[in-house]
């Protein structure tokens, strides 16, 4: 089992997860964080530290969608290790449906 984070990450970025993972394997895009799902330990730290919900055991990925877009932007986004300020319009977004579709962006965020 890895963990992965869902579209609910999509443009609240929170980043409190970051800074508990064991093991750095979170990266950074534009407007949104994933998770390498082979750097993950399975350890769960950084599930409860999401305040909007966004980060998943791959068990509750039964299509694998999260899993292999995770991974996919793991590969090419700078790795962040530090907690940042999330988006000043983070809150706006917590419960917008469809925020992959409309507002994922494949650009790389700054990294730590």
């Amino acid at each position: 089992m890895t963990y992965v984070v869902i579209d609910a990450c999509i443009r609240c970025k929170y980043t409190d997860c970051v800074e508990v993972c064991p093991v750095d394997c979170f990266y950074e895009g534009e407007n949104f964080l994933v998770i390498h799902p082979d750097e993950c330990i399975d350890c769960g730290v950084c599930e409860p530290e999401c305040p909007v919900d966004a980060i998943k055991p791959d068990t509750e990925d039964p299509d694998g969608k999260w899993t292999e877009l995770n991974a996919k932007y793991a590969a090419t986004w700078p790795n962040i290790t530090v907690r940042k300020d999330p988006p000043p319009d983070a809150d706006d977004f917590v419960d917008v449906p469809d925020k992959l579709e409309k507002y994922f962006s494949e650009k790389p965020g700054t990294g730590d």
